[in-house]
C-alpha cells in the first residue's frame, strides 16, 4: 500500500483534509478505474480534476501532493495514497459496502491486481500512437524538467525509482517516438494476457467467478481503451468481448468512459490515416 509520508508531500495543505478527496482526469485510465469502484460503493469525494491536457500534473503544486505527477491521487482525511490499485483496494477495506473484493480472494488481490498494473506501460504505449495525433514529443523537454525538479522525488521516505523510470519513457519516446518494435511487444504482452482471461471467462461470468470484483473494473477499462485503440477483442478474444458488453451498459462503468466529440473526431480522423497508410494496431502489430 503506497501510502505517502507527510515528507514526501510538500502541498501540505492537504493533509488536514476531511473526507474523500480525489484528484483525476476524464480520460485517464486509472482515474476511470477508481472512479468506477467510487460509484459501485456509492461513496461521497470531493472532485478536483487535473487536465493533462494542460500539463497541470507538472505543477509545483501538485507534484507537491504526487511527487509521481500521476492521477489519481486520494486524500482520505489527511492520508494520502498515490497508486490507483492500491487507493481502490483500500475503499473496498474501509468502506465494507456493496463488496468487490471476495473473502477468498483477499489475501491474492494485490498479486491479482499486478499482472494488470505490469501492462500499464504498454497500454500507454499503444494508447498514444492509436487514439488522436500527439506528434514525436507529447513531453517537451520543458515538461520534464519541471517533472524532474518538482517535488520532493521521494515516496515512502525514499528516492522514488518510478519517477525515474517515467522520465527514461518519455525521454526515449522523444527520441525514437514509438516504434513499431514497441508497439509489437506491448500488443504481444496484452493478446497473451487476454488470451489467459479468455480461457477463464469461457466458466465465468467474471474473471473471479460469479460475483464482479475491482478485478473485472480493471481489465474493463484497459479492454475499453484496447477496443478504442483499434484492437480486434471480439475476434481474438470472444469470451471477454461477452464478458465486457454487460458491463458497458452499467451506468456506474458507462458514465465514466465517455469520450467527448472533439476526441472521438481526432481519433476518427488517425484510424482513417493510419488505414490508408496500413499502418493500425492491427497492421503494426500483425493481430
Amino acid at each position: 500500500m503506497v501510502k505517502l509520508l507527510d515528507s514526501d508531500i510538500q502541498t501540505k495543505e492537504v493533509l488536514k483534509w476531511k473526507g474523500l478527496h480525489l484528484f483525476h482526469f476524464l480520460g485517464s485510465a486509472c482515474s476511470q478505474k477508481t472512479r468506477i469502484v467510487l460509484n459501485m460503493k456509492s461513496l461521497k469525494w470531493v472532485s478536483h480534476e487535473i487536465n493533462l491536457g494542460e500539463k497541470e500534473h507538472f505543477t509545483p503544486w501538485y507534484l507537491g501532493i504526487n511527487p509521481r505527477g500521476l492521477v489519481p491521487t486520494l486524500i482520505m482525511d489527511g492520508s494520502v495514497y498515490i497508486e490507483s490499485n492500491d487507493i481502490i483496494q483500500l475503499l473496498d477495506e474501509k468502506f465494507p459496502q456493496n463488496k468487490l473484493v471476495p473473502k477468498s480472494f483477499q489475501n491474492k488481490m494485490n498479486e491479482l491486481l499486478c499482472h494488470e498494473n505490469d501492462l500499464h506501460l504498454d497500454l500507454r504505449t499503444i494508447t498514444f500512437r492509436f487514439t488522436q495525433d500527439r506528434g514525436k514529443t507529447p513531453r517537451t523537454t520543458e515538461d520534464l524538467q519541471n517533472f524532474r525538479n518538482g517535488g520532493t522525488g521521494t515516496v515512502e521516505g525514499k528516492a522514488d525509482p518510478d519517477k525515474i523510470r517515467e522520465i527514461e519513457f518519455w525521454e526515449k519516446v522523444a527520441s525514437e517516438g514509438i516504434t513499431d518494435q514497441a508497439v509489437k511487444k506491448s500488443a504481444e504482452r496484452f493478446r497473451f494476457s487476454l488470451e489467459n482471461l479468455n480461457k477463464t471467462l469461457a466458466k465465468n461470468q467474471y474473471l473471479l467467478g460469479n460475483t464482479i470484483s475491482i478485478l473485472d473494473v480493471a481489465w474493463f477499462i484497459y479492454v475499453n481503451r484496447l477496443i478504442f485503440c483499434g484492437y480486434p477483442i471480439k475476434r481474438l478474444h470472444p469470451n471477454v468481448n461477452k464478458w465486457l458488453e454487460p458491463l458497458h451498459k452499467r451506468p456506474e462503468f458507462a458514465k465514466e468512459i465517455i469520450v467527448s466529440p472533439e476526441l472521438a473526431k481526432a481519433v476518427k480522423a488517425n484510424h482513417q490515416r493510419q488505414q490508408e497508410t496500413k499502418t493500425t494496431l492491427v497492421d503494426v502489430a500483425d493481430l
